[in-house]
């Protein structure tokens, strides 16, 4: 092929020690080391979240990390009480949020004409693709999360109006769930819970 149109990339599978690091042995930590996680990790981890797709580019997810005791002490109240020591001794703690207002950048995201006057127009419609897209961009955090080395606990157990209350008031995101990110600690995870099969979960039309 000439240089202005060169040899396309070909997509294979990762290998067996990948797949497994995303997947298989992959797993909730039950404790935390003490290895810091520094704010080059966390630029590297978004760098790589952000590659993923979403609907016309919309990008919704907004990050908040906290790394701070005094700040991750301010989410204490907001959590329930099983999750508070897990999350709360995360070397990182993520509120994972969206935008509702994510179509103020469409114009430097996508080049569709009139996209923004779209989705600024439909409350509904827009808010609709901001929980989804985000919630499909949390899924890539954990994914590139794993992909660099970290262990990643997801909560859901929370109140999310206190959350928004103390740590979002000046910029109108909605929290959507919490992880904690870390190095894992020693305690071994205990045997994996048992998933759905395939013909239990999926359809082939």
């Amino acid at each position: 092929m000439s240089e202005s149109h060169p040899e396309p990339r070909l997509q294979t599978s990762l290998d067996a020690l990948s797949l497994d690091q995303l997947f298989r042995e992959a797993r909730t930590p039950r404790s935390w080391s003490d290895q810091p996680v520094g704010r080059e990790m966390l630029v590297a981890l978004y760098d790589l979240l952000k590659l993923g797709p979403t609907s016309g580019n919309c990008c919704p997810a907004r990050l908040v990390f906290l790394t701070a005791d005094d700040m991750k002490e301010r989410l204490r109240p907001a959590l329930s009480p099983g999750n508070v020591e897990s999350c709360l001794s995360a070397p990182v703690v993520v509120l994972v949020c969206h935008d509702p207002l994510f179509f103020e950048h469409l114009p430097r995201l996508n080049r569709e004409e009139g996209l923004r006057n779209w989705f600024a127009a439909d409350v509904g419609l827009s808010e609709e693709t901001a929980m989804r897209n985000g919630s499909l961009q949390g899924g890539y955090l954990i994914l590139a999360a794993r992909a660099l080395g970290l262990a990643v606990a997801p909560y859901s157990g929370f109140d999310a109006y206190s959350v928004e209350d103390v740590f979002l008031n000046d910029t109108g995101w909605r929290v959507n769930f919490i992880a904690g990110l870390g190095y894992p600690g020693p305690e071994k995870a205990p045997e994996r819970a048992m998933r759905l099969g395939f013909d239990e979960a999926c359809l082939v039309l």
